[in-house]
């Protein structure tokens, strides 16, 4: 039995909130449970220096938590004065993963940035925020395009993320506290709508796991995906 009583495959209860912030021109509140994170995507009309006069675009993103998102205040790293390897590996994860559903040509000579804001941590905070930046940015570049039609819809598919693992011996799906805390395998998967893995990561906490309990892990993964991708396509209206 799982701390939740979940079944297996079954996620946490999903909410996206969409245009929850009045001021950015795409946004969306995410929930996973008890995980809650505001996403947030901003117009810039600049670019990285590597980038410049090549007429494309970039999807970048910034990752943090509010102090009281956990059961302890934690320090802002502002006020240390430089980023932990973890925000910078999440952030770098939510960047690649919608990078690779945009067509950085078809955006143009544009940055879109995806500032991901967790207000509540409950386990799965970098699979929650990759799910709801696909929403933050979808309704960013329906905004951009009421102005300046884009010739071709930057964005090519749906991506979503996902955390499987080992808790009891049993493969389960998306992952709390309570489970990834004590987790025998931890695992996130970002997978597109049309099927494709972007990422895998993918950890034994204690005893190696073999291939057939990755392909498990995945199958969930996918199970929980389509829940996600379907929020996303309410959320947008699509």
């Amino acid at each position: 039995m799982r701390p939740s009583g979940r079944a297996p495959d079954q996620m946490r209860d999903i909410e996206m909130i969409p245009g929850f912030s009045a001021h950015a021109e795409g946004s969306c509140l995410v929930k996973f449970g008890r995980t809650h994170v505001l996403v947030t995507a901003s117009l810039e009309e600049r670019l990285p220096p590597f980038l410049r006069g090549k007429g494309q675009g970039w999807v970048t993103a910034e990752y943090g938590m509010l102090p009281r998102a956990t059961h302890t205040r934690g320090n802002r790293e502002a006020a240390k004065g430089k980023q932990s390897g973890r925000t910078q590996e999440i952030q770098r994860l939510i960047g690649r993963s919608l990078r690779a559903v945009t067509d950085m040509t078809a955006l143009g000579e544009r940055q879109i940035t995806l500032d991901c804001d967790v207000i509540q941590a409950d386990g799965g905070t970098r699979t929650a925020a990759i799910s709801g930046a696909w929403v933050a940015l979808r309704l960013a570049l329906d905004h951009i395009h009421k102005t300046t039609p884009f010739a071709t819809d930057p964005l090519t598919m749906q991506v979503g993320a996902v955390s499987c693992g080992v808790h009891g011996g049993q493969a389960v799906l998306d992952l709390d506290y309570d489970e990834d805390s004590t987790a025998g395998t931890d695992a996130n998967f970002v997978l597109t709508g049309g099927g494709g893995i972007v990422e895998v990561q993918g950890t034994a906490e204690g005893a190696p796991f073999d291939e057939e309990m990755l392909l498990r892990l995945l199958r969930l993964a996918r199970i929980g995906c389509d829940e996600i991708f379907a929020a996303q396509r309410v959320a947008t209206g699509r």
